[in-house]
């Protein structure tokens, strides 16, 4: 991968901002945690026992597969959001590729529909079992009320929202790093069994195995597109974006590979694939005493810092699909101190609750995986259309096998999915086409 200059990066970077727009706040170092966070979401503390039913001990093979498949696509968005540097992400990106609003609005909001689905699982996530560690609430209640937390910390900013995640942040990825070192200092004391890192499972080849475990694992490495979303916002993004991306991804992949090796020498896959908490069966495994609400906690840090991210990231996809015209006009109004897209928050926010009073986990879970494919897909096409649109300012330049391959990735996971999972998706498309009309309309009115 190689980065294509011209003579105005400096100038695109340390351009002032518009009066009444975003701020730029987000450091490298906070762009690094931003992505780093999203991608460490709540989904590993629960991966490994999937993994396992599917895999055997091989966990860590399919995560380094999800790994390469997900680079794949990251590559595509380094080139596209350092060349086109604006809110809105892949609604921006398919708008200039395919020159039709309709395309922009479908790839945009398959996003925008993605991370307001992923909040709603996400809060059920946190209402369950292990809140119920601490006090034992109504889950659809809980599930609300973190909604509304996440939507107040939201709208005071977004360095204050960073400041959290990079807090949160730390805290998640400390719980992963917990397991790795217990289960070394396990098994540097003769426990476990480092062997069954290499057992397949019985009754099946390794390789379709390991390409049926990727599907899972595939799962736990998307959070990075979210990125996209806050790029006005991040100091000088032709440099800052791809180093970030990068090198979250790489840094989660590891994180991964090691949990699952972890995992794996502790315990029998048997074992594993039946706990609904399989990284605290581990712990507890090894004999070594972390307290059970320890774990708990940190799986409560890692939904509400994976929920905190993804409702950024819709209020801002929101923000800027509004800028297009491709949303009703008011979704781009922002609060005149805080510069925050208030109206998008409210409106996201209201959707990820009645999502949450009405889906179940899986369901949710599974169609943010089919939506976010259509907009990876997108990106990646979108590259090849680009290459003749030039533009003034230095950017990243992905190689060209990799949008090809990529490509190929997305066509391959799609055709894994559920026909209920499919429905799922084609309903909350429609509402999002009324919306386009509502918008269409409006933009008529206003030129009439």
């Amino acid at each position: 991968m190689t980065p294509e200059a011209s003579s105005a990066s400096a100038a695109a970077d340390a351009a002032p901002e518009a009066p009444g727009r975003l701020r730029r706040a987000i450091t490298g170092p906070l762009l690094f945690a931003f992505i780093l966070g999203d991608v460490l979401g709540a989904g590993v503390y629960a991966l490994m026992g999937v993994l396992s039913e599917q895999v055997g001990g091989l966990l860590w093979a399919p995560l380094l597969l999800a790994l390469a498949l997900a680079m794949l696509t990251a590559g595509s968005y380094a080139e596209l959001v350092t060349k086109y540097p604006r809110a809105g992400g892949a609604a921006v990106f398919a708008e200039r590729a395919f020159r039709s609003p309709l395309v922009s609005f479908l790839v945009g909001f398959s996003m925008l529909a993605a991370g307001v689905t992923s909040a709603a699982g996400l809060s059920i996530a946190f209402a369950g079992d292990y809140f119920s560690t601490f006090v034992d609430l109504p889950v659809p209640l809980v599930a609300l009320l973190f909604l509304a937390v996440v939507a107040a910390l939201n709208a005071r900013g977004i360095r204050e929202s960073m400041g959290a995640n990079l807090v949160m942040t730390i805290i998640e990825l400390s719980g992963l790093v917990i397991v790795v070192v217990v289960v070394a200092v396990f098994v540097a004391g003769g426990g476990g069994d480092p062997s069954r890192t290499l057992e397949a499972p019985a009754g099946s080849g390794v390789a379709g195995a390991v390409l049926a475990g990727a599907i899972i694992a595939f799962y736990s490495f998307v959070g990075f597109e979210t990125s996209a979303n806050v790029i006005e916002e991040v100091k000088q993004p032709t440099r800052t974006y791809p180093r970030a991306l990068f090198g979250a991804l790489i840094t989660a992949g590891a994180v991964y590979v090691l949990v699952g090796l972890a995992s794996a020498a502790a315990l029998p896959s048997e074992e594993l694939s039946e706990s609904s908490g399989p990284l605290l069966a581990v712990v507890e495994a090894t004999g070594i005493g972390v307290p059970s609400a320890v774990f708990s906690l940190i799986a409560l840090i890692a939904v509400a810092n994976g929920a905190l991210l993804t409702m950024i990231m819709s209020s801002r996809l929101a923000y800027g699909m509004a800028e297009q015209g491709l949303l009703p006009s008011a979704l781009s109004r922002v609060l005149p101190k805080r510069r925050t897209p208030w109206v998008a928050i409210l409106v996201t926010t209201i959707a990820a609750m009645l999502l949450a009073l009405i889906g179940d986990l899986a369901t949710l879970a599974e169609t943010v995986v089919l939506l976010l494919l259509f907009v990876f897909l997108s990106a990646n096409v979108a590259v090849l259309v680009l290459r003749r649109d030039r533009v003034e300012h230095e950017h990243f330049r992905v190689w060209t096998f990799v949008p090809v391959l990529g490509i190929a990735s997305c066509v391959l996971l799609l055709t894994q999915q559920r026909g209920m999972v499919w429905l799922f998706a084609a309903v909350l498309l429609a509402v999002g086409g009324l919306l386009y009309a509502v918008a269409r309309w409006g933009a008529r009115r206003a030129r009439a």
